[in-house]
């Protein structure tokens, strides 16, 4: 797929996880500590990096190839999380909430779907207090299916009042091959935000547009006003 980068979306979707938001590398150890204890098997570093965002693709396989059954390890997993403690370690990052804001200053149309499922995603929404920037809001689910199914994607355009058939021009942005994935199955263009180096994710991923920070995209390009001095809308 090749994007024009001076045609304006009609609404832009967004991951969670890696790119709007991210949790403190200390919650995500201490995660990976309890869910050893549960499943009997120590995480390194690396291994809890791979897991928590998607660095080598899709987790199951990932989690396969270490030996470790899935159906064990997300139980444990949801069961050590506690979403207060979570929500008290995220932190918006700075890129995504200037793009968002300048989105939604503009009046266009903003959604998110994510693999954090939604007793975790809720309070963290509510304690960044950022509920109102997004129009529609789909955490996936075993029903909904999983990025890059286009099925979530499909919901979230359903909730943003559009016909996924024909929804107009869209976008999904996020950090992992699936985001881009999910964008291209359901007919949208792609943008990856990488917001690790390549060599640490082992694998480069394509989209209609790569960038190592939303800050890198032409925003008057993207159909929405900018200020008389040059900057953002906000």
């Amino acid at each position: 797929m090749h994007a024009d980068p001076n045609t304006a979306y009609d609404f832009w979707l967004f991951d969670l996880d890696g790119t709007l938001v991210d949790a403190e590398w200390s919650y995500t150890r201490e995660v990976f500590d309890r869910v050893g204890d549960r499943v009997g098997r120590e995480f390194t570093d690396r291994e809890a990096e791979v897991i928590w965002h998607g660095l080598g693709g899709a987790r199951d396989p990932q989690l396969r190839e270490w030996g470790i059954d899935p159906e064990t390890f997300w139980p444990a997993f949801h069961a050590v999380e506690d979403p207060q403690a979570r929500a008290e370690a995220t932190y918006l990052h700075d890129d995504a909430a200037d793009l968002v804001s300048a989105l939604v200053a503009a009046d266009v149309p903003v959604g998110v779907v994510t693999h954090c499922q939604s007793f975790l995603a809720e309070p963290v929404v509510d304690h960044l207090d950022v509920g109102d920037w997004f129009d529609a809001f789909v955490s996936c689910t075993a029903e909904t299916g999983w990025k890059p199914d286009p099925d979530p994607v499909h919901r979230a355009i359903e909730r943003l009042g559009r016909d996924p058939a024909q929804p107009g021009r869209g976008v999904l942005a996020g950090d992992g091959a699936s985001d881009v994935g999910a964008a291209w199955n359901a007919g949208l263009d792609g943008i990856h935000v990488e917001r690790h180096a390549p060599e640490h994710r082992g694998r480069c991923v394509l989209a209609d547009h790569r960038v190592s920070s939303f800050d890198e995209l032409p925003l008057d390009g993207f159909g929405f006003d900018v200020a008389a001095d040059g900057g953002q809308v906000r």
